[in-house]
């Protein structure tokens, strides 16, 4: 029974330079959205960072939201909210499926996400998810992108000799001449 299990938690960091969070949430289950965006706020706080919250119509525009905000403006790190229940269709398949898709491969491409799309068969399983005194997974989330971005400042410094490089000055490019 997962309940009874104990899991590990990496300590809290805090950030030693100004760090812009963006929490995207998706209210669509607004009591539970409320306290996944609260537990959020509170570790994003909690680090030293500030935040801004932003919501869209549903799970499925998480990542869109994410993508339009990587590109046109200047986050450090990104939380995605949001609650999909099993319902009687196959509906719940594609959008648990689609949104965290979408998120991997946003931050497959260098965004540090934390997912936090609850996805659960019952109302019951996701307030104890949701809530700030018991699983917090909206608090989870946004420590998860914030050790993301932590490792994306270790690692993100230009480096020189990285990549490929001729042997020697003189290289031939496709079609034959060769440049000095």
């Amino acid at each position: 029974m997962a309940a009874a299990e104990q899991h590990y938690s990496m300590p809290r960091g805090s950030v030693d330079k100004p760090t812009r969070v963006l929490i995207v949430v998706a209210p669509y289950y607004r009591d539970i959205a409320d306290q996944m965006i609260a537990g959020a706020q509170a570790e994003i706080t909690a680090w030293g960072a500030t935040h801004e919250l932003i919501e869209v119509p549903g799970a499925l525009e998480v990542p869109t939201a994410i993508a339009m905000a990587g590109r046109m403006s200047n986050y450090d790190a990104y939380v995605a909210l949001g609650c999909v229940i099993r319902g009687e269709t196959t509906h719940y398949d594609t959008v648990c499926n689609d949104s965290s898709r979408g998120l991997t491969l946003l931050g497959l491409q260098g965004l540090c996400i934390g997912n936090g799309i609850l996805t659960v068969e019952n109302r019951d399983q996701a307030l104890v998810r949701a809530r700030t005194d018991d699983q917090n997974k909206g608090g989870g989330a946004a420590a998860a992108a914030l050790h993301l971005l932590a490792l994306s400042r270790k690692w993100g410094a230009p480096k020189s000799g990285v990549g490929f490089r001729p042997a020697t000055e003189e290289y031939r490019l496709a079609g034959g001449e060769t440049s000095v």
